[in-house]
């Protein structure tokens, strides 16, 4: 049988911080869920660059009777993503035995945390809609987003060889995710079925055109009069998010840190004493960086 130890103590609270914090921040992002997320358990320090390699495009050719191949010397693409954002949220508890013996207080203190972090992570990833200038942007600014506007986007994704089969996402701000729920042929049982009966009661758009349709809080917004909304039409490969481990604390240092991985996301959550204030004091905290892979995956959607 082990010997309770005052550090095995502070593990175990560290790990039952981290066990709750992750589900939290996969619950509150919608951008962060639907890129590219390349994560390996390796360690990383703020401003490393990564090289995503993009494959190239090749040619096909008719090779006649008694005619030879056609060698061909692709450029493997590279897109350089900068581990240039380094996030955390910190909080402090006075009595931590109490949250141990109370999980629910626990996550009083570890929702707003991870939530500030998955806000910061969201606003970054949508900001990248500026980016996007291989295709035309549809839609009119100040204006309702139409069926007609949707289907000018994924005609444009269409028209960039997106392939078919790669699952097509629309993100919008609250306003055109309402405007889409009010489109009649989407919004009525007897002309769109179940999807429609999910949007009338439920208030689910699900899928329009071939988007996959969702809602964020933080699309950006630019100009006044009319106000330029940036809603972006992409495919998972357009935008690349780059997770990398935080090192861990150097040894007699008081301070303990344990990792939160799940589904190629993680963060570190790290647990330091502060005799000031006679408090354990939390920080979550993650770096990242994000970037465009394929510029024509995307086209920015105005309202």
């Amino acid at each position: 049988m082990g010997v309770i130890t005052s550090a095995n103590v502070a593990n175990a609270i560290v790990k039952l911080v981290a066990v709750d914090a992750l589900p939290s921040l996969m619950g509150n992002l919608v951008m962060g869920n639907l890129v590219n997320r390349d994560f390996e358990p390796t360690l990383a320090q703020a401003g490393d660059t990564v090289n995503v390699p993009i494959p190239p495009t090749l040619t096909a050719n008719n090779i006649a009777e008694g005619g030879s191949v056609l060698a061909q010397s692709p450029n493997l693409g590279n897109a350089q993503i900068v581990l240039n954002t380094h996030a955390e949220a910190t909080f402090q508890i006075p009595d931590v035995t109490k949250v141990l013996a109370a999980p629910d207080l626990l996550s009083l203190y570890m929702q707003p945390a991870v939530v500030a972090l998955a806000e910061k992570i969201e606003s970054d990833l949508l900001a990248l809609y500026s980016q996007f200038t291989a295709n035309t942007p549809v839609g009119t600014a100040g204006t309702a987003i139409t069926e007609a506007v949707v289907d000018s986007a994924e005609t444009a994704l269409f028209q960039a060889k997106v392939p078919a089969s790669a699952p097509k996402y629309l993100v919008v701000d609250g306003n055109a995710y309402s405007s889409l729920r009010q489109i009649p042929r989407f919004s009525e049982y007897s002309s769109a079925g179940d999807a429609g009966l999910r949007a009338l009661v439920d208030g689910s758009v699900g899928k329009i055109k071939d988007f996959y349709v969702f809602r964020s809080q933080f699309v950006p917004k630019t100009g006044s009069s009319p106000v330029s909304t940036h809603n972006l039409a992409f495919t998972k490969n357009a935008i690349g998010l780059v997770v990398r481990r935080l090192p861990q604390p150097l040894p007699g240092t008081g301070a303990v840190a344990e990792y939160a991985e799940l589904g190629n996301f993680g963060m570190r959550v790290l647990m330091t004493y502060q005799p000031n204030t006679l408090s354990q004091q939390f920080t979550v905290d993650v770096l990242y960086g994000c970037a465009v892979l394929r510029n024509n995956h995307a086209v920015r959607v105005t309202s």
